[in-house]
């Protein structure tokens, strides 16, 4: 930006400043909004949610005669800088709020907060409430006719279903969305829809089903050169193999797998810790207790690390 914009934004910053005192009702809201715009531009989330909180104070006082765009509007920015400050329950409740009054107005925009809405309940792990959002959103995008919008949704609704152990109605989902995707040949789409459903059904423990839908992402990501997606399918894989019997395999797939990880920079540690703990079980199976323990007593030292338990903590126990 040079100088001369620099110091127009100032000066239409300082308008708004002054303007305040000399004006009332939805105009003074409208400042107040505008005034919180430009700050969460610049990172100030604290300040600018105080001053869209203003906003929307003034908005709510007016009563029936408030402008019903400008009290969502209000809401919505509380929402982004409740976001952006990490207090996810509350920016959640905020956009439902701003949501709940576009709806109502048949704003076109309300869709595209729905959607972030969905996106903001999962972050908070209020997965019901991602449930109910996405499916609202999937309806409404199907009557628009983007029909991966509504696959995106159902994809979402799955994962909820999933954190909540719903697995039946998460596959369900999965599939719907993969149904969609798959005829909008979104085919990297469709293969994440693949991996989840191995997932699901190795939580069911159906070890033939999950192994062919973890091998059809595979195929995908492979092919794709998606290393990173691969990665998470060939896991699922590797928990098919071990769920089969597979032992062998199993455990061959999960060292390839973990030789992967921990090449990867930065590393995840509790990615690592969990297939090194599988694998440790796997080698129980096959007799090889001494390298299970010396794999497990390996992993108590990261685990401390990432838990942050003291020292004086005995956790062999």
């Amino acid at each position: 930006m040079g100088e001369d914009e620099s110091q127009d934004e100032l000066v239409s910053e300082e308008m708004l400043w002054d303007r305040i005192p000399e004006v009332e009702g939805a105009e003074r809201a409208n400042t107040y909004y505008e005034l919180s715009a430009r700050i969460f531009a610049r990172g100030q989330y604290d300040e600018a949610l105080a001053l869209a909180e203003t906003a929307r104070d003034i908005f709510s006082e007016l009563g029936a005669t408030a402008p019903s765009e400008g009290l969502a509007q209000a809401y919505s920015a509380i929402g982004y800088n409740l976001n952006q400050l990490k207090r996810m329950d509350e920016a959640a409740t905020a956009m439902s709020k701003a949501v709940e009054i576009l709806r109502e107005n048949k704003s076109p925009i309300a869709l595209e907060l729905a959607c972030t809405l969905g996106e903001w309940w999962y972050s908070s792990k209020n997965y019901q409430k991602v449930i109910e959002t996405m499916h609202e959103c999937a309806q409404e995008h199907l009557v628009d006719g983007s029909l991966v919008g509504a696959a995106n949704d159902m994809h979402l609704i799955g994962c909820a279903h999933r954190e909540l152990k719903q697995y039946q109605e998460a596959i369900a989902s999965f599939q719907e969305a993969r149904q969609i995707f798959k005829k909008e040949k979104e085919v990297i789409h469709v293969a994440r829809c693949d991996q989840k459903i191995a997932s699901c059904y190795i939580e069911l423990g159906d070890g033939e089903s999950a192994l062919t839908a973890a091998r059809r992402a595979i195929d995908v990501f492979e092919t794709a050169h998606d290393h990173r997606r691969e990665t998470f399918a060939l896991l699922e894989f590797g928990k098919a193999e071990i769920l089969l019997g597979k032992l062998e395999d199993g455990l061959a797939t999960l060292d390839g797998v973990l030789e992967i990880i921990t090449d990867d920079e930065p590393k995840d540690f509790e990615m690592i810790v969990d297939v090194e703990t599988r694998m440790a079980s796997v080698m129980r199976l096959l007799g090889r207790g001494v390298e299970a323990d010396e794999v497990m007593r390996r992993l108590i030292s990261v685990q401390e690390a990432l838990e942050g338990v003291p020292e004086s903590e005995d956790l062999g126990d």
